[in-house]
């Protein structure tokens, strides 16, 4: 028998013991992280070499971590974040990719100059502790993926251009009509890393932050994202650097991936919920590597959702192994590798 999701209270209550720092927030018992980082004092001017403007970031992390926080400052960590990843646009890197390209002026390898909001809604299809979600979808991504089921958004420059402090209004407003968290994806929310970091500047709201993203980013990506993002809600692929080139263009994937998500499970009271859509014929060189790496790496507690919802989009026509829909036996493995691995907050199907 297949094991299938099923929402419920026991697994609303399995959420809650996945996702203790998130709760807490919806709860009003802490506050979103990006709160916190506005109440860490730092001293910088933007005319600073970028050694000092991460040096200083060093020194403003450290006292988030220790909790050395006074209300309203001059200039705060966040402030700070903001403008070490405007800087980086000069010549970017946010993304793995690392196409250097002055962003100001032109458009990266995933398609992002300015960032455009291809749509914005309350989301009620997310997992069951996340809804209702504020998602904002950005175009553009870093990754090709023949497969992508938001390849008209992912791979072409569509949607409006905000001002941060229009975002900030847009997220404020959605959280007084019922939004539990600002859900940033795309695309790809990597490119638009700027962008958001400058809009939650503005927020005056207690919403968390989600960061639905494939983890492909840079390291100094990921030292901006520390202390800002509440949950990872992380796209975990593929199982190995061959299935990633071929079917998303993502050179080295195995190794970056794993990285980042071991970096951020030091980020400072950041929690993960993990997705793993199963392709058809990957399971074994897929599924099986990504489950077992999670259970050893992460934690067999650590919030997963092993998908179904693979249907053959875009340009997967071309490649007759995965021209198709998960069958009966595939479905049947997956919950079996869930098992094996002993995640014990695993959604499956």
């Amino acid at each position: 028998m297949i094991w299938f999701r099923r929402i419920n209270i026991d697994e609303i209550e399995s959420a809650k013991r996945a996702l203790p720092h998130y709760f807490a927030i919806l709860k009003g018992d802490e506050k979103p992280n990006f709160f916190y980082a506005k109440q860490v004092e730092v001293s910088f001017d933007e005319s600073f070499s970028f050694e000092e403007l991460w040096n200083i970031h060093e020194e403003g992390m450290k006292k988030l971590k220790e909790g050395e926080f006074i209300e309203n400052p001059e200039q705060s960590l966040l402030d700070l974040k903001a403008v070490i990843a405007d800087k980086i646009l000069e010549k970017c890197e946010l993304c793995e990719i690392k196409c250097n390209v002055n962003r100001k002026n032109d458009i990266g390898y995933c398609r992002v100059g300015e960032s455009l909001v291809a749509s914005d809604f309350l989301h009620l299809g997310e997992e069951p502790e996340l809804v209702p979600s504020y998602t904002i979808f950005f175009s553009g991504c870093n990754f090709r993926c023949v497969f992508c089921q938001n390849w008209d958004i992912s791979q072409y420059r569509v949607g409006i251009s905000y001002l941060p402090k229009e975002m900030a209004t847009k997220i404020m407003v959605a959280f007084a009509k019922g939004a539990k968290n600002v859900n940033f994806v795309g695309g790809e929310p990597t490119p638009n890393l700027p962008f958001i970091l400058k809009t939650l500047r503005f927020v005056k709201t207690p919403i968390p932050v989600v960061w639905n993203s494939n983890m492909y980013m840079s390291e100094k990506s990921m030292k901006l994202l520390d202390g800002v993002v509440d949950v990872y809600l992380g796209d975990f692929k593929w199982g190995n650097n061959d299935c990633a080139l071929k079917y998303s263009k993502a050179p080295g994937y195995w190794e970056i991936i794993t990285r980042n998500y071991l970096l951020a499970k030091d980020h400072y009271k950041a929690e993960f919920l993990i997705r793993h859509l199963v392709i058809p014929t990957h399971l074994e060189c897929c599924t099986k590597p990504i489950l077992k790496w999670i259970s050893e790496n992460l934690g067999k507690d650590v919030r997963v959702n092993v998908m179904f919802q693979y249907r053959p989009e875009y340009k997967a026509g071309e490649y007759k192994e995965i021209d198709r829909g998960l069958n009966y036996n595939e479905m049947k493995r997956a919950a079996e590798l869930v098992r094996e691995f002993e995640l014990r907050n695993a959604l499956v199907g």
